[in-house]
């Protein structure tokens, strides 16, 4: 199956039969793991991965083993034609979606785990999702033969744990994080944004508006972590529709939580949920 320039496939060994072609070539491959219903923040990745290398593969699979009972895999939003078509914009030359019977056959018992950094910020109310992200994203690489692959800096703390896991394991395949991309009045591009009513909508402002006050804080050369933590915390209590994860300001490498003084680069992650829909926002702090 194709939309335009770009081949639809699902079965992993076909996807792997052409990454070793193209290997046996001397072409470079760029890798763009989504869940898809894609962006601006994905394309944003694709246009990179296009830009950096000969081949771009792009990814999209709604992962049911990163979802835990009661999230929200069987609402998660989808749109096939319309991810092929971005991709196809961009130049990208595989979209490769696969089913979870092609990824998980019947006896699938082997599963990739990072400790320590899955257990904070998001890990601590989703203890099993990143086992199936650094998982799924194993087989991708292997599926891919990529060179390299792109994440979005969004997901912050799934950026640290790619990375940590390909230091770890000796991947060979080089990590890029690329920049947050954001709607006109700063709330952060997410698929999940489509959960949100009019009024939840607005009411979501409130995570980049208090990361701003943060930001703005170490600007103005606040380095006193628990004032910083509590002025985002007290702008996002002011939103009714809003109800607190985690506010953390954490070591950029180790992810440990920051007390008091900021002496090294740190980053400022919050988790919101508006309504019913769980938001994440980030930005990264070099003193």
């Amino acid at each position: 199956m194709s939309n335009d320039n770009i081949k639809i496939i699902s079965n992993p060994d076909e996807v792997q039969k052409i990454s070793r072609k193209w290997k046996t070539e001397g072409l470079t491959i760029g890798l763009v793991p989504t869940m898809g219903y894609l962006h601006e923040g994905h394309q944003s990745l694709i246009h990179k991965s296009c830009a950096q290398n000969d081949r771009t593969i792009v990814s999209v699979f709604v992962n049911p083993i990163q979802f835990a009972p009661g999230e929200d895999l069987a609402t998660y939003p989808r749109d096939l034609d319309a991810d092929a078509a971005l991709c196809a914009s961009e130049g990208a030359d595989i979209l490769f979606h696969p089913q979870p019977s092609d990824m998980y056959g019947e006896y699938f018992s082997t599963h990739v785990e990072v400790d320590d950094i899955t257990q904070v910020l998001c890990g601590k109310t989703r203890p099993t999702h990143f086992k199936g992200v650094t998982t799924v994203v194993s087989k991708l690489f292997n599926i891919s033969k990529a060179d390299r692959a792109y994440f979005g800096e969004k997901d912050a703390q799934q950026l640290a744990v790619i990375k940590r896991m390909v230091e770890d394991l000796n991947f060979d395949i080089e990590i890029t994080g690329c920049p947050i991309v954001r709607e006109a009045d700063g709330l952060a591009k997410s698929s999940r944004n489509k959960y949100l009513n009019p009024e939840e909508r607005k009411a979501a402002l409130v995570l980049s508006r208090s990361l701003s006050i943060g930001k703005q804080l170490l600007d103005n050369g606040e380095r006193n972590a628990n004032v910083i933590r509590n002025s985002i915390t007290q702008e996002i209590k002011k939103e009714q529709l809003a109800e607190i994860d985690y506010v953390s300001i954490v070591d950029s490498v180790t992810l440990k939580d920051v007390d008091e003084k900021i002496t090294a680069p740190v980053l400022t992650a919050i988790a919101v949920k508006i309504g019913s829909t769980r938001l994440i926002d980030n930005f990264s702090y070099t003193v």
